[in-house]
């Protein structure tokens, strides 16, 4: 069995965290808090029981005290899978089709990545959902969560600390592995880096992988963007050709991004610029089980999964 370094707690600026889980790949992923004056906000939960009950803990170490509220940058499990640990008193905010993806998707993560030991899991959705955006205040701490979807998901919302320069990019962000685009749209997500990069934040947390500073962050988003370049470049020469997402991705897995974290992603991001290119709506559900066949199969065998 696979053993992965412990979590850490990283102080960005005074007041701010990041909860930094390695290696970032399936399932293990980055949260983080923000402590305000009476109270602080959370960014996302994590995947299993024991660590979300870890990220927990962690946390009530530097903000004591109930959260006041608790962000969902989207709604795949890895992110949402803590929500019914929060008091219920306690509101989880996300993108009104947030909500909707995270009833609709129940707990499908726990049956395409079989791996770990998921302990106990109930599915509970943001019950206060917004469209574009919308502001929380914590004392004279303005936190602003900006929809920037569809991209890695309908849903994306990215947290942003204007005073701080601190942004929390979610999956938007995989530092070191492939992005995922297959619930979200290629033709939207250079549009949602784009976004970021107008923000020029200082410290940006991805939602996999190390914190990002200073020139780490424009170097970071340029490597994403040529990213789905490539993979929309490949979608058009094969989608012309008459080949499947998984002969497109065969024909093209010697590439300079296959080096990344979970180059089986290519298969699925393939199967959302078909959908695309065959002119359906951007963000347009495709079902995660529908596609995950491929993967597995041009993964080699089953994906593994650490979490």
């Amino acid at each position: 069995m696979t053993t992965m370094p412990p979590p850490e707690l990283v102080e960005l600026v005074p007041g701010v965290f990041a909860y930094i889980q390695p290696d970032g790949s399936w399932m293990i992923n980055n949260t983080g808090a923000v402590a305000g004056e009476i109270g602080h906000l959370l960014v996302d939960t994590t995947s299993t029981e024991a660590r979300n009950r870890a990220l927990l803990a962690a946390v009530a170490t530097v903000c004591p005290g109930e959260a006041r509220a608790l962000v969902n940058t989207h709604h795949h499990g890895d992110h949402t899978f803590g929500n019914w640990l929060m008091p219920p008193q306690t509101p989880i905010i996300g993108h009104v089709t947030c909500r909707e993806d995270v009833l609709a998707a129940g707990l499908v993560a726990t049956h395409v990545l079989t791996g770990p030991d998921y302990g106990n899991l109930e599915v509970r959705p943001p019950d206060v959902t917004f469209t574009g955006a919308m502001t929380v205040h914590l004392g004279d701490r303005p936190v602003e969560l900006i929809h920037v979807g569809p991209a890695h998901t309908r849903s994306d919302v990215i947290v942003w600390l204007p005073q701080e320069r601190v942004l929390f990019a979610g999956d938007l962000a995989f530092a070191g592995g492939q992005p995922f685009l297959v619930e979200g749209s290629l033709a939207g997500y250079p549009q949602a880096l784009a976004r970021i990069r107008e923000l020029e934040p200082d410290v940006l947390v991805p939602g996999h992988g190390p914190v990002c500073r200073g020139e780490e962050i424009p170097a970071l988003l340029d490597d994403l963007a040529e990213y789905a370049a490539f993979v929309d470049a490949v979608a058009r020469e094969h989608h012309a050709a008459g080949h499947t997402p998984m002969e497109a991705a065969t024909a093209e897995k010697d590439n300079r991004f296959a080096s990344w974290q979970e180059s089986e992603r290519l298969v699925g991001n393939l199967h959302r610029a078909y959908s695309e290119l065959d002119g359906h709506p951007l963000g347009t559900r495709i079902p995660l089980d529908t596609v995950w066949p491929d993967m597995v199969a041009f993964h080699g065998g089953p994906i593994g999964c650490f979490a």
